[in-house]
């Protein structure tokens, strides 16, 4: 007779079964962001709506690419501070708690610079990223504070998804370097166990080692953890939820709605597109973000290269 597995087991049975944790790669994940940002900003596209935005992140992607390789590399946790992080069930290089290398600020002028510089840079985006060269370090580390503690009322919209590219090439330099073995499960399922930063969508993997099973992508590190599928991101419900798309879309995304918490996150299926990438495909869909809110929705958290007030629809 077959057995049947309890929620729980099935999750204990997977976590041995496969990588728990995925993260990034030296190269991180820039490169392959950009090229998705600009496949899906093209005429016919999902996301062509709001192309030239979509040409403005795939341009600070790229800039993200390049500064990355040069951005200096610091040591990563010590074994004492691996164990206390683990004593404490604590992410190991928390956003708000990490000190941060003086480096980010050199590389948020250069991503900043890039994108200004290109021939294709409206005079707004000039306009914004003249307005960054001319902060303090003051300015510039209060604004990193606030991104990371997600303190809205705080951040200045305009300048934000500069900052925040800076930061996550910071952190994924730091992500790169740790060993997954060295990433334990928090408290919280729904959070970065590396950084501690909300997951900014979650893809369910279609390549050998991970085959069908569903990864929570971090918004800051691009580290991957494994969720079980049917569970919502936010509150850990099995029951209630609900899977929505456009009619017309692309099948390889839909969002994941929880009737008890009310909140929905992204859900991406490479088996039906490979190429999906968690920031690109949640940034290129706002249309379904628009549909969630009409259905009386919040999302769990926000695109880390698209700040808006909060209480905005997307």
């Amino acid at each position: 007779m077959p057995r049947i597995l309890e929620p729980g087991q099935i999750e204990a049975f997977a976590q041995r079964a496969i990588p728990r944790i995925r993260l990034p790669s030296p190269e991180g994940p820039f490169a392959s962001r950009a090229r998705r940002l600009r496949q899906l900003a093209r005429p016919g596209a999902a996301g062509h709506a709001i192309a030239e935005y979509l040409e403005l992140t795939a341009r600070l992607a790229e800039a993200q690419a390049r500064a990355l390789p040069d951005f200096p590399a610091r040591p990563p946790p010590t074994a004492d501070e691996i164990a206390r992080a683990h004593a404490h069930r604590m992410p190991l290089i928390h956003a708000t708690g990490w000190e941060r290398s003086p480096a980010w600020r050199a590389q948020l002028l250069r991503i900043a610079g890039a994108v200004a510089d290109s021939p294709s840079a409206s005079p707004g985006v000039r306009e914004v990223v003249g307005r960054l060269q001319g902060l303090t370090v003051q300015q510039l580390e209060a604004q990193a504070d606030a991104l990371l503690a997600a303190r809205a009322s705080e951040i200045e919209m305009a300048t934000a998804p500069f900052l925040m590219s800076a930061l996550q090439v910071h952190w994924v330099a730091l992500a790169s370097q740790l060993k997954a073995d060295d990433v334990r499960p928090l408290d919280v399922p729904g959070v970065c166990p590396v950084c501690g930063t909300l997951p900014v969508a979650s893809v369910v993997r279609a390549d050998r080692d991970s085959q069908g099973y569903r990864y929570l992508h971090c918004a800051l590190c691009a580290t991957e953890w494994h969720l079980v599928r049917v569970t919502c991101s936010q509150c850990q419900n099995t029951e209630n939820l609900g899977y929505h798309s456009i009619e017309g879309s692309s099948e390889a995304i839909r969002a994941e709605s929880c009737d008890r918490c009310h909140t929905y996150r992204k859900i991406l299926y490479q088996e039906k597109d490979v190429d999906v990438e968690p920031v690109a495909d949640d940034l290129a869909s706002l249309a379904l973000d628009l549909l969630m809110a009409e259905a009386g929705y919040q999302r769990g958290s926000g695109n880390p290269l698209l700040w808006q007030p909060a209480g905005a629809a997307a």
